[in-house]
């Protein structure tokens, strides 16, 4: 069986263990501990170093998520969680325009660590504060071929179809990319 190594990143609190957590055949391995925000926004519990799962597509496949963890005094650890990832998802909380700015540094991060394929996950979008996924490319600023996608993170449907988005790019990338530059 082949796995492929995604990453799902986002800003704190933007929804990226329940992603995980919908999708996952295994128990999610977690590191969580209870923390507070910037604006002292408590919150039970929030990813320290990684979130782990993993979701078997059909015989021959599984992929393996990693979910980094949100706040900025955790970023050292996105880097080590990229290496040998074949593709990331930015998971954005779409009804918190606030965490935009955030969101679009997580993603030229990642860009940074990479030149992997990735999507947007505009989640949230069953709250009618949640911007629409047109909206949040605008507002994030992304080039017209990025994919930016409705989701709700709890809906196991819902994640599905992104990761499935995000493993269509992979193979769309890999399909024009020259023989001599893939990975043997």
């Amino acid at each position: 069986m082949q796995t492929v190594k995604m990453v799902v990143t986002g800003p704190f609190s933007s929804g990226k263990t329940s992603f995980i957590g919908s999708v996952s055949e295994i128990p999610v391995v977690r590191t969580e501990r209870k923390i507070t925000d910037a604006t002292r926004n408590v919150k039970e519990q929030t990813t320290v170093a990684m979130d782990f799962g993993r979701i078997t597509i059909d015989k021959d496949l599984a992929l393996y998520l990693f979910g980094t963890p949100g706040q900025k005094r955790f970023d050292f650890m996105w880097e080590i969680l990229s290496e040998g990832m074949l593709g990331f998802v930015v998971l954005v909380d779409s009804a918190r325009p606030e965490t935009f700015r955030e969101a679009r540094r997580i993603l030229d991060t990642f860009r940074s660590y990479s030149n992997t394929p990735f999507v947007i996950a505009a989640n949230k979008q069953d709250d009618e504060d949640a911007w629409p996924p047109e909206d949040l490319k605008i507002a994030l600023g992304l080039d017209a071929e990025v994919k930016v996608l409705p989701c709700v993170a709890h809906d196991k449907d819902s994640v599905r179809n992104i990761l499935l988005e995000l493993l269509y790019v992979i193979l769309e990338n890999a399909a024009d990319e020259p023989i001599s530059h893939r990975a043997k």
